[in-house]
C-alpha cells in the first residue's frame, strides 16, 4: 500500500478534473501522488487489471515524471503499461485504437508552461468524461489518496514502445498525397509535438516516401517552455509569425499545431485564416463522397452548433445526413459511434474521423486539405472562399460577474426576433428586416466568469450588427 495523503487532497484533486480532461498546475492539485492515485483509478475504472494501458507524454517539462508516476499507480493495480513516449495526442489515440487498450495522455495541450494534465481514453480511443467514468475515476483517485493505493498481489509490467513510424504510415494510408501538384508549406509547431510528427507523416524521418511537399519549419524544437509563442493557434496573436512567414516564402500554404498537435489551423498564400468550419467542409465532402463511392447509402456527418451553417448545407448537398451536437470532444467521439458518422468538425478545430476509431486527429485533417488543394489548381484563398460564403465573428469571450442576468437581458431583446434554442447554453436564430440571415449562440465557461459568443451573418454588415448588439447585452 502507497502512503495515504491528507483530505485537502480530496479537495486539490477535484479542482484539476474538469469535464473532458485533468488539468491544472504543476505541483499544485497536480503532482506525481495525486497522478499515481488517478492512475490507479483508472485502471480500475477500465477493468485495466492484467490487460494493457497505453501511456504517452508531450514535451512539457514534468511531462516525463508524471508518465512514470501513472506507470508506478497503473502497475500497482495489475495493469501492464505500454509506455510510448513522447507522442502528440492523436498518436496515443492511434495506439489505444491499433492495441484496443485504455490509454492515457499527459499534456495541458495549448495552456501555459505551468500547465500539464491528463486525457484518458477507453479502449479504442473512446473517449471519457464526467458523465461517463470520469467523475468515479477522481473520486476513486481521492479515497486512494486519503487511504493509500492497495497494491495488487501481481503487479503489472512496463514495455516502451515507439508506434510514430506506424502511426505515420497508417495516416499515409488513409489520405495519399503521393500525386499532389508540388507545394510549398509553411508549418508551425509553436515548439510542441508537431515538431515531431510532422516530419515523420509529411516528411521522411519515419522512413516513408518522399512526398511532393517543401516543408518550411517554424519552432519545431520540443520546447515545453513555448520560448516563441502560446502553442495556441486558436488566438490570432499566435498565428502572426505563420503569416508573416507564408508570405515571406512565397509558400502556397501554412499550417500551425498547438501544443498537442491535435489541432490543425490553416492560412492562405495571402497569410489570411481559412476558418475551421471552411475545413470542416472541404474534408466533409471528400468523406462522404469516398464512402459513397464504396456503396454507403445513410452517411451521417456531425458538426457542433458552433460551426457555420454552410457545414450542414455543404453536408447535405454533398448526399449526408447533417448531425448538430454541443461543444466537447468527449461528447462528438460518442456521437461519432453512435451515429456511425464517417467524420466529424468543431469549430475549435477539431476533426473526429470513423477511420481513426472517431477520435480527433489534426494531422489527418491537415492532410485531406492538402489532397483537395494539391488535387486542384489556383491558389487556396479562392478555395477556401468558396467554403466561407457567410461572415462569422469567431468566439469572443467576456468576463461577466453575473451570467443569469446576461441572459436575461439576451432573452428579452431577442424575444420575438428569432427561434431560441438551448441544445448547449442559448442559441437565437432569426431574420432582419431585409431577410439576410443570421444567429448567434452564448455559453457560460464551465470553469470561469465567463460567456461564451459566436455570431454568424449572411454578411459582415449583419454579422457585425449582431455581434454589437449582443455584446452590449453581455456587457450590461
Amino acid at each position: 500500500m502507497t502512503a495515504a495523503g491528507t483530505p485537502v487532497d480530496r479537495e486539490r484533486l477535484n479542482s484539476i478534473v474538469k469535464a473532458y480532461d485533468v488539468r491544472g498546475i504543476v505541483g499544485e492539485a497536480l503532482t506525481e501522488q495525486s497522478v499515481e492515485a488517478l492512475a490507479a483509478a483508472f485502471v480500475d475504472e477500465v477493468g485495466a487489471a492484467g490487460d494493457r494501458v497505453v501511456v504517452g507524454h508531450d514535451m512539457r517539462d514534468s511531462s516525463p515524471g508524471f508518465a512514470e508516476a501513472f506507470a508506478r499507480g497503473a502497475t500497482s493495480r495489475g495493469a501492464d503499461v505500454v509506455a510510448i513516449g513522447l507522442c502528440s495526442t492523436d498518436e496515443s489515440y492511434y495506439a489505444s485504437g491499433m492495441l484496443q487498450a485504455p490509454a492515457a495522455m499527459f499534456t495541458a495541450s495549448h495552456n501555459p508552461a505551468a500547465y500539464n494534465g491528463i486525457k484518458f481514453s477507453r479502449a479504442g480511443a473512446q473517449g471519457i468524461s464526467l458523465d461517463t467514468g470520469l467523475a468515479a475515476i477522481r473520486d476513486r483517485a481521492g479515497d486512494y489518496l486519503e487511504q493509500g493505493v492497495d497494491a495488487v498481489a501481481e503487479p503489472g509490467t512496463v514495455q516502451h514502445v515507439d508506434v510514430l513510424a506506424e502511426y505515420a504510415a497508417y495516416l499515409r494510408g488513409l489520405v495519399d498525397l503521393s500525386g499532389i501538384r508540388p507545394l510549398k508549406v509553411v508549418v508551425d509547431a509553436g515548439n510542441g509535438m508537431g515538431g515531431l510528427t510532422v516530419p515523420a507523416v509529411l516528411g521522411t524521418a519515419a522512413g516513408l516516401p518522399e512526398l511532393p511537399l517543401e516543408i518550411v519549419p517554424l519552432y519545431f524544437e520540443l520546447d515545453g517552455t513555448f520560448p516563441n509563442h502560446e502553442a495556441n493557434p486558436l488566438e490570432p496573436a499566435n498565428l502572426v509569425d505563420l503569416q508573416r512567414a507564408v508570405v515571406e516564402h512565397g509558400a502556397d500554404l501554412g499550417l500551425a499545431f498547438d501544443g498537442d498537435a491535435d489541432r490543425c489551423f490553416v492560412v492562405d498564400e495571402l497569410g489570411g485564416a481559412v476558418t475551421p468550419s471552411a475545413v470542416a467542409a472541404i474534408v466533409a465532402v471528400r468523406e462522404i463522397a469516398r464512402v459513397t463511392a464504396l456503396g454507403e447509402t445513410d452517411v451521417n456527418v456531425i458538426h457542433n452548433l458552433i460551426t457555420s451553417r454552410y457545414v450542414p448545407e455543404t453536408i447535405e448537398a454533398s448526399g449526408a445526413n447533417p448531425v448538430r451536437t454541443r461543444v466537447g470532444h468527449s461528447l462528438i467521439k460518442d456521437r461519432m459511434k453512435e451515429t456511425g458518422a464517417v467524420f466529424g468538425g468543431e469549430h475549435s478545430a477539431h476533426y473526429y474521423f470513423r477511420d481513426f476509431w472517431g477520435a480527433d486527429n489534426g494531422m489527418l485533417a491537415a492532410m485531406h486539405v492538402l489532397a483537395e488543394f494539391g488535387g486542384g489548381q489556383g491558389v487556396l484563398s479562392e478555395l477556401a472562399a468558396r467554403y466561407t460564403p457567410y461572415a462569422l465573428s469567431g468566439e469572443i469571450n467576456s468576463v461577466v460577474d453575473d451570467v443569469p442576468s446576461a441572459y436575461t437581458r439576451i432573452v428579452e431583446a431577442f424575444t420575438g426576433r428569432g427561434e431560441f434554442d438551448e441544445l448547449d447554453g442559448l442559441t437565437v436564430i432569426g431574420l432582419t428586416p431585409d431577410d439576410a440571415f443570421w444567429w448567434f449562440n452564448v455559453r457560460p465557461s464551465n470553469t470561469e466568469p465567463l460567456l461564451r459568443l459566436n455570431v454568424e451573418g449572411a454578411d459582415v454588415a449583419t454579422m457585425s450588427l449582431i455581434r454589437d448588439e449582443v455584446l452590449g447585452l453581455i456587457l450590461g
